[in-house]
């Protein structure tokens, strides 16, 4: 008779668990002196117990996070201690534009302000979970840029899905090209009341530039009330506010009046003076230079136009070049800036939202980079 003898089994290996993110309602309830990392919405500057600034902010030191961007009550709030390597980018004094963006933070969970919060943060970032910034200074690399389609998205560009260079610029073209609901010049003032509403405030809508929080009604042309900015201007290629590339929402957005003057029809570019009004901006005379909130949103809006517009339709061939001297030509630059901003400042819930509301309610096409941010490297990286 022969015996088997079976092989002893060894117990599975155990991986640790990567780290999740907390919600804030989380890190309230964990306030354990241990390490945690809480993703939330900056809603504004604690200043006591129970105290929250939203505007007119006076130091670097401290944010409040919450899990809704609309939040108001500091009970649910998470008091954020901002060390001095990480002032400079994440204070709210210096950088009042973070106010309603997400932002991912580590440290320890302990009471701040004698109230819920996180102390002696190890990393911020902003966004949800993924690459983190090194305290000290910016990031020297451009952050990975991830796809951010849903199965919708996906049958909306089933043609171009898998392509790539200008095969991938052509079959977007012809997706956002079709069946296109152009509205009139006129028709652009309710819709930008919408498409860019204060998620805090439903009065008023948000002002690029600038950031800020303006009132719907005044809307118009004098001292104090804001107007249409052209993202992409109307000057280079000569398209005025006629339907189509003068009225298209997806480069449209609403800004001060006196700003939208000194903007101008100016290129994009880096440097020159602090832009008056526009904290965080900066002109000199032939560039313009957006605050940091919204550099990838001008961006991702210059290569939509560039794709949406390649001459096949009336109007000029739009296209993106290395230049800030474009004058009347259907040009806009700088290439190589846009394409480091739409890197550094990928799309947050404010532009996702918007590109969806014009689909949805007016034009009935989207901005693909939007959707796909990848795809901005492909067709002009």
């Amino acid at each position: 008779m022969v015996t088997f003898f079976r092989a002893p089994v060894a117990p599975p290996v155990m991986l640790p668990a990567a780290a999740a993110s907390m919600t804030v309602a989380q890190a309230i309830a964990s306030q354990t002196g241990g390490t945690g990392t809480v993703t939330g919405y900056v809603v504004g500057e604690p200043t006591a117990t129970s105290t929250v600034r939203t505007s007119s902010f006076t130091g670097d030191t401290a944010l409040a996070l919450a899990d809704s961007s609309t939040t108001t009550a500091t009970g649910s709030m998470l008091y954020v201690q901002i060390t001095s390597s990480y002032r400079s980018a994440f204070g709210l004094l210096t950088n009042p534009s973070l106010m309603r963006t997400q932002i991912t933070v580590t440290g320890t969970l302990t009471a701040y302000f004698s109230h819920a919060g996180l102390k002696s943060p190890s990393s911020m970032v902003k966004g949800g979970t993924g690459s983190t910034t090194s305290p000290t200074t910016s990031p020297t690399t451009s952050p990975t840029v991830s796809p951010t389609s849903s199965s919708s998205t996906d049958t909306y560009y089933a043609s171009a899905l898998g392509k790539s260079g200008d095969s991938l610029k052509n079959a977007l073209h012809s997706i956002i090209s079709s069946g296109v609901t152009k509205l009139s010049y006129d028709g652009v003032w309710n819709a930008l009341k919408v498409t860019d509403q204060d998620p805090s405030n439903s009065s008023n809508v948000i002002l690029l530039y600038s950031g800020i929080s303006r009132s719907k009604t005044l809307n118009g042309g004098d001292s104090g009330d804001w107007n249409r900015e052209h993202v992409y201007a109307k000057s280079h290629g000569d398209f005025g506010t006629t339907a189509g590339p003068g009225t298209d929402l997806h480069h449209l957005r609403p800004e001060d009046v006196s700003v939208n003057a000194l903007r101008d029809n100016k290129d994009f570019d880096s440097g020159g003076s602090a832009a008056t009004g526009a904290p965080g901006n900066y002109t000199d005379s032939d560039s313009w230079e957006p605050r940091n909130a919204v550099k990838g949103d001008v961006a991702r809006m210059i290569f939509y136009m560039a794709v949406r517009y390649e001459g096949d339709d009336g109007f000029a061939d739009l296209e993106v070049n290395d230049s800030v001297s474009n004058g009347s030509n259907p040009y806009i630059g700088k290439l190589s800036k846009l394409l480091t901003w739409s890197a550094q400042d990928p799309p947050d819930s404010f532009e996702k939202n918007r590109n969806e509301v014009i689909y949805s309610t007016y034009q009935h096409n989207r901005n693909p980079f939007i959707d796909h941010p990848e795809w901005v490297s492909s067709i002009f990286g």
